[in-house]
This record gives C-alpha cells, sequence and structure tokens, in this order.
C-alpha cells in the first residue's frame, strides 16, 4: 500500500494532560507557544460505522515548520485515538494534511487500500476524518480540506512562534 502523497501540516501526540505535555514538548523541542482548546464537542462523529462522541482537548503549538498538537480525549468510548491508546497511554497518533478536496482524498486513500475509520465535522462545521494507517505506518493520517479559516489558524499558531522566548506557553482560546 503506498500513501497518497499530501503535505504533511501537523504532527499529533496523544497525551494523558496536554498542559504538562505541553512545557514537557517546550523543554524537549522547543516548541511552542500553545493555543489550548477544552472540551471540544463535535456536530458529528462516526467512527468505524457507529456514531460517537470523543470529546477531547488540544493544545496546538509551533515545532520548527510544522504545527504540533497535543490531545487528549475526555469522553468515554470509542474514537480514533482510543483505537491506538487507553487511558495513561501516550504516543504519536496522527499526521494531519490539508487537502485540496477532501472527497477525492478520501477516495485516493481507500483507492490505495487505507480505511477511512472515522469522519467527523466541528460544530462550526468544518469536516475531517481520520485515515486508518496503523499496519503500514504506525499511526492515523488526518484530512481537512483547505479553507481560509483552516489556514488562518494555523498562520496565528505559527505568527505567534515567530520569535518567541517562552512567555506565557499555555494561551487559552
Amino acid at each position: 500500500m503506498t500513501v497518497p502523497n499530501y503535505p504533511v501540516a501537523q504532527i499529533a501526540y496523544f497525551v494523558a494532560d496536554i498542559e504538562v505535555a505541553a512545557e514537557k514538548m517546550h523543554k524537549t523541542v522547543g516548541a511552542g507557544p500553545f493555543f489550548v482548546v477544552k472540551d471540544i464537542e463535535l456536530r458529528r462523529a462516526v467512527h468505524r460505522g457507529v456514531s460517537c462522541l470523543f470529546i477531547h482537548s488540544s493544545a496546538y503549538g509551533q515545532w520548527g515548520n510544522v504545527m504540533l498538537e497535543l490531545v487528549q480525549q475526555e469522553s468515554i468510548g470509542p474514537s480514533p485515538f482510543r483505537d491506538l491508546y487507553q487511558p495513561g497511554e501516550t504516543g504519536l497518533h496522527h499526521l494531519a494534511t490539508i487537502v485540496p478536496d477532501q472527497q477525492e482524498a478520501y477516495a485516493a486513500y481507500r483507492s490505495a487500500g487505507f480505511e477511512v475509520a472515522t469522519i467527523a465535522e466541528t460544530t462550526g462545521g468544518t469536516e475531517f476524518a481520520f485515515v486508518d494507517a496503523v499496519e503500514s505506518l504506525g499511526h492515523f493520517i488526518e484530512v481537512y480540506e483547505r479553507a481560509d479559516a483552516l489556514l488562518g489558524f494555523y498562520d496565528m499558531v505559527k505568527t505567534a512562534s515567530l520569535g518567541w522566548r517562552g512567555e506565557q506557553l499555555l494561551r487559552y482560546l
């Protein structure tokens, strides 16, 4: 199986505590500052054919040229996070891509033999998906369609990191 060649925009780790993990990632690799969003609810989410909640909290920071997401699951039940990690476990969860056309990307992954395991929509109406690449790569691939609001968020995080000297590591949204 060959993964479709979409550029990586983000690397994401599943963690037990996003604030503690942000401090560690700053000390370890110099990432930051981190923009924290707590208790993210979704308009809808279907994981492996079953509706699910997967309420989560995330901290978004910059690590060189790529966004770094630290994510923890707040709800109980199945999710793309629980496919890899149980409570208390941590590790690389996914790489995110921003694609020109989401439906074409889903078709490309499926034709390459990868399952689109989760399709979800934010309360703001942005659809995203998790492609199961665990067997071949050891992690999921997240898929977003290019949109001005999404690109603006990525730019905001990156701009905050320019010249940043470690002050105010956590910034709550």
